[in-house]
């Protein structure tokens, strides 16, 4: 049965250079418990690495049709969020999903947070295909009763070498970094270990963290929130696993697969402002399998490069020089109360350059990691482009300015 969220109460703030105190379990939405906005309700489904099957691209846009706003929203883990549901909906949306394989368990659904390289195995890029890790370390995830107390927002990232995820702040994150070896990094130590061995190893850190949070007494989330003297030691993997610290062990950095065709058999697409239509979803079959990814897209493998011209003639983005490529935005007005503009309405491409992320209000939601350019809905209308406070109206040129020039530390 679904059950709506309560109010987010949010924890003190701590004094300067005190530990952050949780009082409270996260208040991440997932597919039974839903988060309650101005436009109805919205369940988060987690993919562990983005991935969906044909049979479950077909059932979930059907769920965005019947049950909500025929809308699906990708996030910057590469998840999918139903909005606009109504109450009582949880009779059909929960046994559709668990039927389609879309909720393994009901007891995990929130904890399953798996990012990995999404064009891994698709492009002869990578020193292993990490999608095997992802699924693996899923199976152990949700089979293990312990790691239904992990945090709705920690995050493991499998990077297959290329660099393309490590820059998402994964509290886990594991490399490829040879065929059969990958390196584990948490809390900023990292350790060796067999690729065969990498999602146990990954899901032993995961237990190690949890460890150093109950000892801690925080309640913390995530492995950065844990207070001086109780950081999770990467080390008690090494253990478990006979594996071996890598003492200057530096993450790989990427950038993300372009708009376009990855080799003979797939292709990647964005969605415009991270927004799928139902049609837009459908849009993708026939394929193997669908994945959708951190930066808002989706990885299409198994299908011929040659659909992009008709992919885009559905109005996705294709090309990397599209001026709508890496450019996202929060839910905005009307869905959410907190923002003070419809910033999906208000959202203009500028030059194709820097990505670039609308905001309705400071807590901007879904921002991207790295560099990006920061457009903030300030009180009384207008904008604030990377603080410099810009009238709606002249956006386009601002924005263009921001995506191309020279950039200096944030």
């Amino acid at each position: 049965m679904l059950a709506a969220m309560p109010p987010p109460v949010p924890s003190p703030t701590p004094a300067p250079g005190a530990p952050r105190v949780r009082e409270r379990g996260d208040a991440c939405p997932g597919a039974l418990r839903l988060h309650s906005a101005d436009d109805g309700h919205l369940a988060r489904l987690r993919l562990p690495a983005g991935r969906l099957t044909a049979r479950q691209v077909e059932v979930l846009a059907d769920a965005a049709e019947a049950l909500g706003d025929g809308r699906i929203s990708v996030t910057s883990r590469g998840n999918a969020e139903l909005r606009g549901l109504a109450d009582g909906c949880g009779a059909e949306l929960a046994p559709l999903l668990a039927e389609a394989g879309l909720l393994p368990s009901p007891t995990h659904e929130r904890v399953r947070n798996i990012v990995a390289s999404p064009a891994s195995g698709l492009d002869g890029l990578g020193a292993a295909d990490v999608q095997l890790w992802a699924r693996e370390l899923d199976e152990r995830l949700c089979a293990a009763p312990w790691a239904a107390g992990l945090s709705g927002r920690f995050l493991f990232v499998l990077d297959d070498g290329r660099g393309d995820v490590t820059g998402l702040g994964g509290d886990v994150t594991l490399v490829a970094v040879a065929p059969d070896a990958a390196h584990l990094h948490m809390g900023g130590r990292a350790v060796r270990v067999a690729a065969a061995d990498a999602p146990r190893a990954a899901l032993a850190a995961a237990r190690a963290f949890l460890s150093a949070a109950r000892a801690a007494g925080t309640g913390a989330w995530r492995v950065r929130e844990l207070p001086e003297g109780h950081q999770a030691d990467v080390r008690d993997v090494r253990k478990a696993l006979a594996a071996e610290e890598v003492p200057e062990a530096v993450l790989p950095q990427g950038p993300p697969p372009a708009p376009g065709p990855l080799g003979p058999a797939a292709l990647h697409v964005l969605a415009p402002l991270g927004r799928l239509t139902a049609g837009r979803l459908r849009a993708l079959l026939p394929a193997d399998e669908v994945r959708l990814t951190p930066w808002r897209g989706a990885v299409v493998a198994g299908t011929d490069p040659a659909r992009l011209p008709a992919l885009e003639a559905h109005g996705l983005i294709t090309r990397p020089d599209s001026p709508w490529a890496g450019v996202s935005a929060c839910t905005g007005r009307p869905g959410c109360a907190k923002s003070l503009a419809d910033v999906r309405a208000d959202a203009v491409p500028g030059r194709p350059g820097l990505p670039v992320h609308y905001s309705g209000c400071e807590r901007r939601c879904g921002h991207p990691h790295g560099d990006w350019v920061d457009v903030l809905a300030a009180p009384g209308g207008g904008y604030l482009v990377d603080g410099a406070s810009v009238p709606r109206t002249d956006l386009a040129p601002a924005v263009t300015t921001a995506r191309t020039a020279p950039r200096t530390t944030r």
